[in-house]
């Protein structure tokens, strides 16, 4: 049963470089990823897409053929996908089967990501999007949305209140185990102060705070504000993860957070392996069935989870003095790392020096 992702967001949220540092990491921890790029408009990709709707579709060719903007051939070429979704499909097993038959790996079906383009609609109030997600499930595909939403709308907070509705609208719609992220945290220290601590935006607090403020900016619109604000929390749903993608820490959370969400992070303690195997030979974690810790994980913490407030203390509060320490501890670990690699060549060539000694040497005594 493959796993994945489908990424989702405005234009220039970030989906992109998401997807590629998706990629990058869990490369870096040898779980097997493939991204699927269904962004017609996104040729060539930074990272390396395993399948493109511009195989199937160009945007170009669209709008030439129709007569549309981008927008519309957009969307185009979304109905166009789900019109032949037999297409994905069998990319889709084609490119899982060649992850698979990889050396090294244990067969198990590769990550996918799929980013998807910016336009809003195909995951607000579009219906190709959400039947081509539903087609997926029924291939037996385990999906998550993580919805991209750029960090310095809340330095703002009338984008803020509309970035709360969008994120309601998008669970309602797609229906996916969901996950809102505002991403580009590293730039929000860029677009001014923020009017309440980094927990009140990420744990959608009491918006009548938020109302209160925009009542003085923008009286006209005090009670549609109030009444956006009773909505998103009557639902209760919206929540904030927060993303640097250069960040290690930030990109190992979010994704434990996504894999949280597919009951993805499941390992079975020793005693339950040793238990569950019948008492004889113990097996791996990754074959023994783990019901015991089904349970214990879905119900324990995530593990080396940042606090909210360190959060904000390395991105906004002391940003500056964040980055000149983490450049010297870059340098340090260079220096470190030449030095090693220079320890290994005088090695090298020392070995090398003593092999060509002693074999002249015996030369010399025949």
């Amino acid at each position: 049963m493959p796993f994945g992702e489908i990424v989702i967001g405005s234009p220039g949220s970030g989906k992109s470089t998401y997807a590629y540092g998706k990629y990058q990491l869990l490369s870096a921890l040898n779980r097997k990823c493939i991204v699927v790029n269904l962004d017609p408009a996104n040729d060539p990709t930074p990272y390396p897409s395993a399948i493109s709707l511009s195989e199937l579709i160009t945007l170009k060719d669209a709008m030439e053929e129709f007569g549309l903007g981008p927008n519309g051939g957009m969307l185009y070429c979304v109905e166009y996908l789900e019109a032949n979704y037999d297409w994905l499909e069998g990319r889709l097993k084609e490119e899982i089967e060649k992850e698979k038959e990889k050396g090294g790996g244990n067969g198990d079906d590769p990550w996918v990501v799929f980013d998807l383009p910016g336009q809003v609609e195909l995951s607000t109030n579009h219906d190709s999007l959400k039947h081509i997600v539903d087609k997926l499930a029924k291939s037996g595909f385990r999906l998550a949305a993580v919805h991209l939403c750029d960090a310095h709308y809340i330095t703002d907070a009338s984008k803020y209140v509309s970035v709360l509705l969008l994120s309601l609208r998008t669970m309602l719609h797609l229906g996916l185990p969901h996950v809102n992220v505002l991403s580009k945290l590293d730039l929000i220290s860029k677009y001014g102060d923020l009017d309440f601590n980094l927990d009140f935006y990420t744990e959608v607090q009491d918006l009548s705070h938020i109302a209160n403020v925009l009542k003085e900016s923008h009286p006209r619109f005090g009670a549609l504000t109030m009444a956006i604000c009773d909505l998103v929390e009557d639902f209760g749903l919206v929540g904030f993860e927060t993303m640097a993608v250069e960040d290690k820490q930030s990109m190992v959370h979010l994704m434990r957070v996504v894999d949280r969400a597919l009951g993805y992070a499941f390992v079975a303690s020793d005693k339950a392996l040793d238990d569950e195997a019948g008492g004889g030979p113990s097996k791996s974690r990754s074959e023994a069935p783990n019901t015991n810790a089904l349970f214990s994980s879905a119900l324990s913490a995530i593990p080396d989870t940042p606090h909210v407030r360190d959060i904000q203390e390395r991105w906004i509060d002391s940003k500056d003095e964040y980055d000149k320490w983490e450049e010297g501890e870059w340098r340090r670990e260079g220096v470190v790392v030449a030095e090693a690699k220079a320890r290994e060549k005088a090695a090298e060539a020392e070995a090398k020096r003593q092999a060509k000694a002693g074999g002249a040497g015996g030369i010399r005594k025949r």
